[in-house]
């Protein structure tokens, strides 16, 4: 693609700077909040096996930027992540299988009749390779606060007992989820969508945008103007070679389900990445940033096969 920059954020292998006991990190959400760009992430701390999330963040007042990012550490302990919130009301549902996947947006609770921000996720209760459900931590003015139960669960056949990967927007009254149903493992994944008035409860009947052959594993929604742009991962989990696998780039007038009502999908970078995270340059309204994961063999002998990046994928948007 024209223009194209990638830069890796943050890397396990090379490690993570002061912050000297994260074993690994990998998916992000991205956000500006209080003058500032924040970065959510998911990782591990090297004396334990919960996955929690973190944060980093560019310094206040610049631009976004692939570089300049920096872990939020302890305010006890500096080599130590600060975790973003705590488990006290949800370890039941995703304590020992972790939170994953995380989504910003903010929305309209017509409940509390307010303006709410909310970080979504998929949440695990025993195992990190799931089955999952999905919740949201919601900020009270202070903090985050972890959910006393997930808000969105599996109820379709072709869901196998499982849904992740949630990516949502509010938009027209209505909180707009686009997900992952099924399993890695399984190499069986479908791509689901729902809405809700209050993006907890009355969810409509869950629908397919993906069918599993098409192997989409994300699809990040992002107004820009009057119209909407989407990044998508296709993704290799099985051991069939699939020759489309990459990030893909579409645009369409309302935020559908429906495949149909957005352009031609164009495909935006080679295979590798997923969960995509589409933000633009604010002084450049051309130039994209895809905040995305990534996985690289490893280097050292004896070690896992391969470690996992932040990365971001700087390309002038498509025409």
């Amino acid at each position: 693609m024209q223009g194209a920059d990638q830069t890796i954020i943050f890397d396990a292998e090379k490690g993570y700077g002061g912050i000297t006991t994260l074993r690994t990190m990998v998916d992000c959400t991205v956000l500006r909040r209080e003058g500032r760009w924040w970065m959510y992430t998911c990782g591990v701390e090297k004396d334990s096996h919960e996955i929690h999330m973190y944060s980093a963040s560019l310094a206040a007042g610049r631009p976004l930027s692939a570089t300049g990012w920096s872990l939020t550490a302890r305010a006890d302990e500096p080599s130590r992540p600060a975790i973003l919130a705590a488990k006290s009301r949800s370890f039941w549902w995703d304590g020992r299988g972790g939170r994953h996947c995380p989504a910003y947006v903010k929305g309209w609770d017509p409940e509390k009749n307010a303006w709410v921000e909310r970080v979504y996720y998929a949440g695990a209760a025993q195992n990190f390779m799931g089955p999952y459900a999905i919740g949201f931590l919601e900020w009270d003015g202070t903090d985050w606060v972890d959910p006393s139960a997930p808000v969105f669960t599996a109820n379709e056949y072709w869901e196998r007992g499982s849904v992740y990967e949630p990516n949502l927007i509010y938009h027209d009254g209505l909180w707009k989820m686009w997900y992952v149903a099924g399993a890695n493992q399984d190499d069986y994944l479908v791509h689901g969508y729902a809405e809700s008035p209050n993006g907890r409860s009355d969810w409509s009947p869950h629908r397919t945008v993906f069918a599993p052959e098409e192997k989409v594993f994300d699809f990040c929604v992002l107004p820009v103007g009057r119209t909407f742009e989407a990044v998508f991962a296709r993704v290799k989990v099985g051991k069939m070679e699939l020759p489309n696998t990459g990030l893909w780039w579409c645009r369409a007038d309302e935020p559908s389900p429906d495949m149909s009502k957005w352009s031609e999908p164009m495909r935006i970078s080679g295979p590798g990445p997923w969960k995509p995270v589409l933000r633009y340059d604010e002084s450049d309204p051309k130039r994209m940033f895809v905040f995305h994961d990534g996985a690289h063999p490893n280097a050292t002998a004896g070690s896992l096969p391969f470690h996992f990046t932040i990365e971001c994928l700087q390309i002038d948007r498509p025409e």
